[in-house]
């Protein structure tokens, strides 16, 4: 629980400076400030930690009387009022100048923070000395995260990492490392205000961390859509910001592959972004303008590298300013807002060589002159699958799942095994994007027995471009992921092989990527047959013992015999063992000695079908840790009766 507010003069002390400080720029969102500022005032960190500046900046609804009502309630708010400055970016540097912490964080009005956000990026700044720590950021009310942090790294690359494709200002900074550098935002901008704080400060840090494993930052849609990202500019002008950005870039990377990767991320998100509805909204002098302020840009910093890192559509509009090509700039942007079954919606062009072209306007036209590497999407095909089912009926393995590669007709799927450069294919029966195949051990190796073995599960699908079956074709394959780790069909098994006789069938995602893997008859040691196997065992003075154990034993057949065993170091004694099955292959043995051989005696279950043979360790019920303490009978050495066993069993 949050600590409540306390007055440090009514305790006689100092108060302590913060250890963060919370930017908030305000203009306009009444309506969102509760929510917004409520995120802060709930955080499990100290509130006495947390200072809060919020800088209404001229707003015209409210929100600075409320603002002012809710610093009533909260001493560690702090609110500052000026005239509107046409953007975040001069509230923000406003709120810079009053702040003490020794972090900064910067939340904007209309967004939230979680419940356990600021403790946690605090103590991950701690640990690994970090000048900027990036929150995993969720997308609400109809607005997408920029970027999805899935890996929590205390130390991470601008060039190897995803960080560098967000810019914004909503993240943990030290404020030490802002004071430094001279950090600031551009002011009197609506957009992009952020970029040249945030480039500057990725690429100055020692240290950026990712906290990926918490939802730190709610990034919110508004009500009216009326989002600083949602309005219209004056896009000539934008690009002409622009340009001094990455001439910023430019002058702190060198030419080479780490500019090129940041280049991608700008002409990505912000120099073509311009390059669709907003440019079709122009007339053709609107146009003009637009294309003659981007041109600069594409001569200087769009590299062949660049170039080619970018998707399709993003590339032929660089291409066509580049070239010139004001016309084909324009249609190609139409193909891409048409509507569906207009210019832009169909499939890919397949070649003989199966690669993929998109379905552009101008592909292969004599008279433009595009190059066909502007339209290639080869390597950017992807399969999109996914394994919805998996289960044993008797010996054979049913699966099931989707797969398609979007825009290409589905020709065929089908389940491949590998193993150590061997490849077993199985048809699998696919309609309307899913797709369902039967895996059995005793055929599946083109009609025979499959080897002992760790065999990869993977999906492959075959693919048509506009023309159908019998025009050239696109290949690929995906590994099949278990979604549940857990399921009944994970558990190991006995399935039948015909003439190579039973074997050990265990199904198991590897770490750390989850690939759906069958281990055949790996003897036990990755994944043991009856890994469940418990029981318990009891002895009087007279050498009287009782033995049972529980176990599942998947696709254990009706004929298997199952007998209690005792061994130590020089013997091993079968015993007479009565066998219950219940439902779900469950088994009970038990075994009674009324004269058992002295001595302790390690207890197994021995299964035997066919020609399978395999001895099951039995544990205790409850060991520590539990369930892998091997099951001991200890029986008393009680007289003559005893040695006669003895010389009986050749002890």
């Amino acid at each position: 629980m949050p600590v409540p507010d306390e007055s440090p003069a009514a305790a006689g002390q100092q108060a302590a400076p913060p250890t963060v400080s919370v930017i908030v720029p305000v203009h306009n969102t009444r309506p969102y400030l509760d929510r917004s500022l409520g995120s802060v005032f709930s955080q499990t960190l100290d509130q006495r930690r947390i200072e809060v500046i919020a800088v209404d900046d001229g707003s015209g609804d409210g929100s600075g009387h409320r603002l002012d009502e809710l610093a009533r309630d909260h001493p560690h708010l702090k609110v500052i009022h000026q005239p509107a400055s046409g953007g975040p970016g001069k509230p923000r540097n406003i709120g810079l100048a009053h702040a003490g912490g020794d972090y900064v964080f910067f939340l904007d009005s209309d967004d939230r923070l979680g419940t356990e956000a600021l403790a946690r990026l605090i103590q991950m700044a701690e640990t690994h000395r970090s000048d900027i720590v990036y929150g995993r950021i969720v997308g609400a009310d109809g607005r997408d995260a920029p970027v999805d942090l899935r890996t929590t790294s205390g130390s991470v690359s601008v060039y190897d990492s995803p960080v560098y494709w967000t810019l914004a200002a909503y993240k943990l900074f030290r404020r030490s490392f802002i004071e430094q550098h001279h950090l600031r935002f551009a002011e009197g901008r609506l957009l992009a205000e952020d970029l040249p704080f945030g480039i500057t400060a990725l690429l100055r840090a020692r240290t950026v961390s990712v906290l990926a494993d918490y939802d730190c930052y709610y990034l919110h849609g508004r009500d009216d859509d009326s989002n600083a990202s949602r309005q219209e500019l004056d896009w000539p002008e934008h690009l002409g910001y622009l340009a001094g950005v990455l001439a910023d870039v430019a002058a702190q990377v060198p030419p080479g592959p780490d500019r090129d990767k940041l280049m991608v991320r700008h002409f990505h998100g912000e120099v073509l972004a311009a390059f669709a509805a907003p440019y079709l909204a122009r007339d053709t002098d609107g146009r003009r303008k637009m294309a003659d302020a981007a041109r600069p840009l594409v001569e200087r910093y769009l590299t062949d590298r660049v170039l080619a890192a970018l998707p399709p559509r993003l590339r032929l509009r660089a291409h066509c300013l580049r070239a010139g090509l004001d016309t084909e700039l324009t249609g190609i942007i139409r193909a891409d807002t048409a509507l569906p079954g207009d210019a832009g919606d169909g499939p890919p062009h397949i070649d003989a060589e199966g690669r993929a072209y998109a379905a552009y306007p101008y592909f292969r036209d004599p008279d433009r002159g595009i190059p066909d590497a502007c339209y290639d999407l080869t390597d950017r095909l992807v399969l999109r699958q996914q394994l919805t089912g998996l289960h044993w009926v008797g010996g054979v393995l049913h699966l099931r799942g989707t797969a398609a590669l979007p825009g290409l007709d589905t020709g065929a799927v089908e389940l491949v095994l590998l193993r150590s450069g061997t490849e077993h294919r199985l048809r699998a029966h696919h309609a309307d994007g899913a797709w369902r195949a039967a895996l059995d051990p005793a055929t599946a190796a083109g009609g025979g027995p499959l080897d002992d073995g760790l065999w990869g599960l993977k999906v492959a699908v075959t693919a048509h471009g506009a023309g159908g079956a019998g025009t050239p074709a696109v290949h690929r394959a995906a590994w099949l992921c278990p979604e549940d780790r857990d399921p009944a069909g994970l558990r190991p098994r006995l399935v039948g092989r015909g003439a190579a006789g039973p074997a050990v069938a265990a199904l198991f995602p590897s770490d750390p990527h989850g690939h759906l893997h069958l281990d055949l008859d790996g003897a036990g040691a990755r994944h043991p047959l009856g890994a469940d196997l418990r029981g318990e065992a009891h002895c009087t003075r007279t050498g009287r013992a009782t033995l049972a154990a529980g176990v599942t034993l998947p696709g254990c057949p009706a004929d298997a015999q199952l007998q209690l065993v005792l061994h130590n170091a020089a013997l091993t004694v079968a015993l007479r063992t009565t066998v219950e099955r219940a439902a779900g292959d469950r088994f009970t043995v038990r075994s009674l000695l009324r004269s058992g051989p002295p001595g302790t005696w390690r207890v197994g279950l021995r299964l035997t079908t066919g020609g399978f043979h395999r001895e099951l360790p039995v544990h205790t019920a409850g060991g520590r840790p539990a369930g892998r303490t091997p099951l001991i009978l200890t029986i008393p050495d009680t007289g003559p009766g005893a040695a006669g066993l003895r010389r009986l069993l050749g002890g």
